[in-house]
């Protein structure tokens, strides 16, 4: 009997993560899903009826400890796949955000993120083999208007990856970076952006957000920009004026500019 193929999703406890698990595991890859929070146990449970082994981690992300609980989880089992999905959102003017919000934010989008992928990359590279894939933004592409240190978190995150997977090259490991728009998960609701218009429209469906994602790391593609209307403002973010994005970014993520 062939032994199941072995992965790692973080953020899995809600939203794409959750649903990266649910395909994953759909697909036959025996799990660690990780979050910060107790949910991840519920969300462990469901994700155990595709069969195979499913293990919850909580831990803090944003660390380095925290990290290195997760990977102590695998106990040594070599990592095929490595989701590294887990995010922080925070929202409203800059100048008036806590500092221990604005740090959480980029310890876990950055500084986790990356001791997690330079650990795991180093053993899927020591070995020619193992498929990356991190979850960007578009976001990344555009000045954040009253979400400027996430938006700039995913702007590292999108150019990381990508040099990452150039620096991979020829090794066997592939990077693939996911680059969602605004999505239906709790995230607007954890960053505070619920009275926003961003915040408050019609979002993509975060199972269509996820499977877009597996099926372009299984394909071993550099990135996905889910969704037709999602790629058009990539492209108008290529084109126009940093200053007008940052102002068209403004009318859909300024507080009080949601719908009544």
């Amino acid at each position: 009997m062939t032994e199941r193929k072995f992965a790692i999703v973080t953020g899995a406890s809600t939203g794409i993560g959750a649903e990266l698990a649910h395909i994953a595991a759909q697909n036959g890859y025996d799990l660690i899903v990780a979050a910060d929070e107790p949910l991840i146990e519920a969300s462990a449970a469901d994700i155990r009826s595709h069969g195979g082994t499913v293990e919850a981690v909580e831990a803090d992300l944003s660390t380095l400890e925290g990290v290195d609980t997760l990977l102590a989880a695998a106990r040594g089992r070599q990592i095929d796949a490595l989701f590294a999905n887990a995010g922080r959102g925070l929202g409203r003017g800059f100048l008036d955000q806590d500092v221990a919000e604005w740090r959480k934010v980029i310890d876990t989008n950055i500084t986790g993120t990356i001791y997690l992928l330079q650990k795991v990359g180093q053993q899927m590279k020591a070995r020619g083999e193992g498929k990356i894939l991190t979850t960007g933004s578009i976001a990344g592409f555009m000045p954040g208007t009253f979400q400027a240190v996430y938006n700039g978190t995913k702007a590292f995150i999108d150019s990381f990856t990508e040099a990452l997977r150039a620096e991979l090259k020829d090794s066997g490991v592939t990077v693939t970076c996911l680059m969602p728009g605004p999505t239906e998960t709790e995230f607007f609701d954890r960053a505070d952006m619920l009275d926003t218009k961003v915040g408050t429209q019609e979002k993509d469906d975060p199972r269509k957000v996820a499977q877009a994602g597996f099926d372009a790391l299984m394909n071993g593609s550099g990135h996905v920009v889910y969704g037709l209307k999602n790629k058009l403002q990539v492209a108008a973010a290529h084109i126009l004026p940093a200053g007008m994005v940052a102002e068209q970014h403004r009318k859909m993520a300024q507080p009080g500019s949601g719908e009544s």
